[in-house]
């Protein structure tokens, strides 16, 4: 049996489902950041405490500021991981594939988390990352943090020369790469963050985070029924609340895509796929919610979004990763996902995806989806 098999010594069985209370997730990351003038963001205030992230401020007590410099980092982010696929629709969305680099961890993990296995075989542990010349991102994590005790959790970014992790801040990562890389946009990009939306963007993006995207979470990863039943109550409101807001605009801030599509988009597509049977979040599925449906089709169907996804890795790492809860690792067949292309008809409502903006172009031969691996190839 491989090292990540139910019965290996670093099996993940306890790691996820501890204990008949609520399931909380650790958020305490590496803080640094990669910033375009050091100096000047180690003079402002630090931020507020936030589990969204924050524009604006400067560092947290403890962290360090790096500077941007194109070509220096790698993005370590899993296909199959919603927190990681973020930093991945973003970095699509801006044009910065020429300035970060991506490494692609395979889609199952066992205790010391992720491998460079890039045929995304949990039996083949020999693999490489070309750049970073790592098998597993421990090895980057202990690199700066020997013995580093908490997650090594994707997305992060590394320092390629020293390769050496700088943060694993995954709300903030996306923040600054739509900030501080503001140089090396290409040009069209969207502005993700607009100055004049904010204000009312950051209640919903807190929301969706605790009630949307560690929502299904809370549910999958219950240890008891009470536990459960109070995650799927939160749960459920929170998505009747988005399908309502929904029904009269076409994304959440109005007429074109913000980070707040973005931080949705992650948990919508994973929805029916795993949330809906793995994580007992089953009250309906999203094909069943007229509106969220069709918000989650028009943005699967947006360059930058759709063909950044891999279903086939997404099923493989929560159904075969998370043995407290799949113990048998079966993976499901369906569902069928040809349903994501069909007309969404969310332009009655108005709007440009991209605004004044334009697409991204398709993705590079590297970073294209495997073919099968989803409904666009």
């Amino acid at each position: 049996m491989s090292e990540t098999g139910a019965d290996g010594e670093h099996s993940t069985r306890g790691a996820y489902v501890t204990g008949g209370a609520e399931f909380t997730r650790d958020t305490n990351y590496i803080e640094d950041r990669i910033v375009a003038d050091p100096a000047a963001v180690r003079g402002l205030p630090a931020p507020p405490a936030s589990k969204v992230g924050a524009v604006g401020y400067g560092l947290r007590e403890g962290a360090e500021a790096w500077p941007v410099e194109p070509g220096r980092y790698r993005l370590v982010a899993a296909a199959a991981c919603p927190w990681a696929n973020r930093a991945l629709i973003v970095r699509r969305l801006l044009g910065l594939e020429g300035v970060i680099s991506v490494g692609r961890p395979g889609p199952v993990h066992d205790a010391r988390s992720w491998t460079f296995d890039l045929e995304g075989s949990p039996e083949n542990v020999g693999d490489r990352d070309p750049v970073l010349g790592t098998a597993r991102l421990q090895e980057n994590y202990f690199a700066r943090f020997p013995g580093y005790p908490r997650g090594i959790t994707v997305p992060a970014i590394v320092d390629v020369p020293s390769g050496r992790v700088v943060t694993n801040d995954y709300p903030q990562i996306t923040l600054d790469l739509s900030t501080e890389w503001r140089e090396f946009h290409r040009d069209g990009a969207p502005d993700l963050l607009p100055d004049g939306a904010l204000e009312e963007m950051w209640p919903v993006i807190t929301r969706i985070f605790t009630e949307v995207n560690n929502g299904v979470y809370r549910c999958g990863f219950a240890g008891s029924q009470d536990a459960y039943d109070a995650a799927y109550r939160r749960l459920w409101a929170a998505l009747d609340w988005l399908e309502e807001r929904l029904a009269t605009r076409r994304y959440l801030m109005g007429g074109t895509i913000t980070e707040a599509d973005v931080r949705l988009f992650t948990t919508l597509v994973r929805f029916d796929p795993v949330y809906h049977g793995h994580f007992k979040a089953n009250r309906n599925r999203l094909l069943e919610m007229e509106h969220l449906w069709g918000y989650a089709r028009d943005l699967f169907q947006t360059p930058g979004f759709g063909d950044t996804v891999d279903f086939v890795q997404i099923k493989r790492h929560y159904y075969v990763t998370h043995e407290d809860i799949n113990p048998t690792r079966i993976v499901p067949d369906g569902p069928e996902l040809s349903n994501w292309l069909d007309p969404h008809g969310r332009e009655r409502l108005g709007g440009e995806p991209f605004g004044d903006g334009t697409p991204p172009a398709p993705p590079t031969e590297g970073e294209r989806v495997v073919p099968g691996h989803g409904p666009l190839g």
